[in-house]
């Protein structure tokens, strides 16, 4: 090695650590607004189309196209969370006393379940020993309701302490909205050049599972959330909405909102109210089931031509890894691995075979 390729190769080594080293400086300086900005970066995909109709209608003036469009996405997050939070507070009440006139009162298991072969005598003993001790069961229900206004209290005194958190997305929506599309076009040219052509294939494919993720797993939550509280509300259930809104958030996750409508249904029964926990059964498991059966795997899996299993993988998995923002980003890698694997498959189908072994 001469000299002067020896200065060129420690000149090259120098900036590829200067490189290394301010990019691990700037992930320290960036990480705490990482998740704030995937969110507004989730939001502003989803809402795009409303910011390009504000651009046609202000006469392409980017700036007040992005500002309008923040406000809008501002009060599509906070109106009905401050209207969920006075509904959910009125609800809850009303829960409490219906647990605590269910405590006092006792429960008798119906003539119908306790004659039924083994599970009604199962049923009855289970029930004398839950309402055995009627001072415990309402320690147990009081410790319940504490747990669970702790916790909305916590939530609510978590959106306060993270209020900028809550303003740095909107704000780098602002952002987003405005120099979106530069922003796009500068990180499809970094990726040419580090990938090749194939960069705009995956960009195509992290676009389209994104949209299909967000829209698949929101519309479906909301949809099973509704017809749960249809359910809940002609079942004679207390406090429909406040269910019904506890239906939709676990339905974010595939099959969770199981956990809510099958003990409620059972519990029904067991109270005496057969007709209705019969009827709750059923309109869950047909209804409330078949958006997660149907609608979920035919806007995400049929939109993206994505196997469902693997993003259903991809929800609790990112869930688990990345919290609540998981349930986005987890599905997104998957199809990312997913694209690079088909065209790794395509670029070998397309190279031509060798000559047999001799």
């Amino acid at each position: 090695m001469t000299d002067f390729q020896a200065a060129v190769w420690v000149r090259r080594t120098l900036l590829v650590c200067l490189l290394g080293g301010l990019l691990a400086l700037s992930f320290v300086i960036v990480r705490p607004f990482l998740v704030p900005l995937a969110w507004a970066a989730i939001l502003t995909y989803v809402t795009w189309p409303l910011n390009a109709w504000l651009r046609r209608v202000l006469r392409q003036r980017r700036t007040w196209a992005a500002l309008a469009s923040t406000l809008v996405l501002a009060a599509m997050l906070g109106v009905p969370l401050i209207g969920l939070t006075i509904l959910l507070r009125a609800e809850m009440v009303a829960a409490y006393r219906e647990a605590a006139e269910i405590v006092n009162a006792g429960v008798e298991l119906p003539d119908s379940l306790a004659r039924l072969p083994w599970v009604g005598e199962w049923l009855q003993e289970w029930l004398s020993v839950l309402l055995g001790d009627r001072a415990a069961l309402r320690a147990q229900v009081t410790a319940l309701i504490e747990r669970w206004g702790g916790a909305l209290a916590r939530l609510a005194g978590g959106v306060g302490l993270n209020a900028g958190l809550i303003g740095v997305t909107l704000l780098t929506a602002f952002f987003f909205f405005r120099d979106g599309e530069k922003l796009l076009a500068q990180l499809r040219l970094v990726l040419q050049g580090i990938l090749g052509p194939r960069a705009h294939g995956y960009f195509i494919s992290v676009g389209d599972t994104a949209r299909a993720v967000v829209f698949g797993l929101f519309l479906a939550a909301v949809a099973q959330g509704s017809f749960a509280g249809i359910g809940y509300w002609a079942a004679g259930v207390e406090a429909p909405v406040f269910w019904g809104i506890a239906t939709a958030i676990l339905a974010l996750i595939p099959f969770g909102a199981l956990a809510i409508w099958v003990p409620i249904g059972a519990w029904l029964l067991i109270t005496g109210h057969t007709v209705a926990g019969i009827g709750l059964l059923l309109w869950g498991a047909t209804a409330v089931s078949w958006v997660d059966n149907v609608v979920r795997p035919l806007v995400i899996s049929g939109a993206t031509k994505i196997p469902f299993l693997l993003v259903m993988f991809g929800v609790l998995g990112g869930l688990a890894a990345f919290g609540l923002i998981g349930l986005f980003i987890g599905p997104v890698i998957l199809a990312v691995l997913l694209a690079v694997w088909r065209e790794w498959l395509e670029s070998q189908a397309e190279q031509p075979l060798g000559p047999p072994p001799a």
